[in-house]
């Protein structure tokens, strides 16, 4: 008995650390999302400025405001440069929380597992228990019926 309460303990705190690895998964996914919003406002944005300077471009622009726009869309680049290895940081760190989540999802049901197999080796014997207290009552019925009869 003590072998199953030793059991559901560590099937209790494997479901807490389950529990905390799929919150930790989900802010991760959740950081995840956000940096990819970021990284297509960036987008959006320098792909808006590309065409504002196409316009301006269009009815003439100084050579100093070319070099302005492009010096601007140039630190628009580095930007979005930047915000895609955050997102490749931010995709890391799903799959490693993924992996951390599956790893202790498996000990859980593991251990789950092992309680399933305790618990019918338990029924097992306390029905072939059952069943032997049934036959011998059976038996001895059938004696007294047989000596006082």
């Amino acid at each position: 008995m003590a072998q199953q309460s030793a059991i559901e303990t560590l099937i209790e705190l494997a479901e807490k650390e389950a529990d905390d690895a799929a919150k930790a998964l989900g802010k991760a996914i959740s950081a995840h999302e956000d940096t990819v919003n970021k990284l297509n406002l960036l987008l959006q944005y320098r792909s808006d400025y590309e065409a504002r300077l196409q316009n301006v471009a269009a009815n003439g622009l100084t050579i100093s405001q070319f070099s302005n726009f492009n010096a601007f869309i140039a630190k628009l680049d580095e930007a979005v440069n930047g915000q895609q290895m955050v997102v490749r940081d931010a995709e890391r760190k799903v799959e490693l929380a993924k992996s951390n989540w599956q790893a202790i999802e498996k000990r859980r049901l593991s251990y789950q597992t092992l309680k399933n197999r305790a618990d019918t080796v338990q029924q097992q014997k306390e029905a072939k228990r059952d069943q032997k207290q049934t036959d011998d009552f059976a038996s001895r019925s059938y004696l007294n019926k047989l000596r006082n009869g």
